[in-house]
């Protein structure tokens, strides 16, 4: 079976890739949509669903329940719950229809879900193909792009 989801620990990525949103707190708002924006991209160019798992027990009020849609979902954890509670369980339930890669650089999280039988990165890792993802689908982009302007010209 497949890669049928890649769950991410928001904040875990947060702290670890100040490059998102540099200017902002971790916990805000604006570095919160940066991540989604990114990993909203990375989706669209590789094709496996992404959710994205922010802790919502001490999350900033006007924090929305979930955006969800079936390729891209951001979920807070409910209260008296953690991202790595919800990590874990969504991680148990998907097992059943392919492989799950769980982001997160809390090393006992990584443990948790390797034994239930998923794959586990290192924010860093992750984010560093992300990165490389990215800046080739954007060479490509230009490359159909450029052929798309000379076939254009010669109609």
């Amino acid at each position: 079976m497949g890669l049928v989801r890649i769950l991410v620990d928001g904040y875990s990525v947060l702290h670890q890739c100040l490059d998102i949103a540099p200017e902002e707190p971790r916990h805000s708002a604006a570095a919160r949509d940066a991540l989604v924006k990114r990993l909203t991209q990375y989706r669209d160019a590789i094709g496996t669903a992404v959710t994205i798992v922010f802790d919502g027990t001490n999350a900033p009020k006007g924090c929305p329940e979930s955006i969800s849609t079936p390729e891209m979902e951001v979920l807070y954890s409910p209260r008296g719950k953690t991202a790595d509670d919800v990590i874990e369980r969504v991680t148990y339930r998907l097992l059943d229809y392919g492989d799950v890669r769980v982001v997160t650089d809390d090393h006992a999280e990584q443990n948790t879900v390797v034994a239930l039988g998923a794959s586990a990165s290192s924010t860093r890792a992750f984010m560093l193909e992300v990165s490389s993802i990215l800046d080739s689908f954007q060479e490509d982009l230009k490359r159909v792009n450029r052929r798309e302007r000379r076939a254009y010209g010669r109609r």
